[in-house]
């Protein structure tokens, strides 16, 4: 039996131990709390471009057009499916949109009873135009970057809305849902909202050092 000076010393050691973050958590603390402030940035802000067209177009309806011109004309099924929503919140979202001409009712190129939803004309213009303003506000908020970070980040980022998506599909980690669901949208909320709350317990040192007025 090992004398009880030692074993009072070992005790000592485990309960230091125990006491200090661990690398991990400390990364991980950073981490939440980058999120929370991002959310909160990303709020203030709405990411919504620059110029006279900014916050113009909502992010439903920014997505919707997005996927409708990068996957061609597809049904309310399809359209749902891709971004990890229902189908009545598609129907929902959409119908602005077609009553304004961005989008439009054809029929199906294999099977004319069915309906597919296509990207007009005017709506590829429309989401052009958004695009731009919005690839200028990316250009000067990462104006003093390099290539290579960029396209860090832009790995790294879509790999993080990817795990977000898996999770609010109850997929395993690392099978990546959707790439532009709500329901990711909605995971990443509860992400910052926990984010915020754990930053004002354990991140006081992170937060003096990223959270900087806008």
């Amino acid at each position: 039996m090992p004398p009880i000076q030692d074993m009072t010393s070992a005790a000592s050691v485990s309960r230091e131990t125990a006491s200090e973050p661990s690398d991990d958590a400390g990364l991980l603390d950073a981490l939440q709390h980058q999120v929370a402030v991002f959310a909160r940035r990303a709020e203030q802000t709405r990411l919504g471009g620059v110029g006279q067209v900014r916050n113009s177009m909502d992010r439903a309806a920014y997505l919707l057009l997005n996927r409708l011109d990068r996957e061609g004309p597809m049904g309310v099924k399809a359209l749902a499916a891709g971004m990890g929503i229902d189908s009545s919140t598609v129907t929902r979202q959409v119908a602005p949109l077609v009553d304004t001409g961005l989008v439009k009712r054809t029929s199906h190129p294999e099977d004319g009873r069915a309906v597919v939803l296509e990207l007009s004309a005017r709506g590829l213009a429309r989401l052009e135009e958004v695009r731009s303003s919005r690839r200028e506000l990316m250009a000067q908020v990462t104006g003093g970057w390099t290539e290579e970070e960029r396209n860090s980040f832009t790995t790294l980022l879509t790999r993080f809305n990817g795990a977000l998506s898996a999770r609010a599909a109850g997929l395993p980690s690392g099978e990546g849902g959707t790439d532009e669901p709500d329901a990711g949208d909605r995971a990443a909320g509860e992400a910052a909202q926990d984010a915020e709350q754990g930053a004002g317990q354990g991140g006081q040192g992170v937060r003096r050092g990223a959270d900087t007025p806008s």
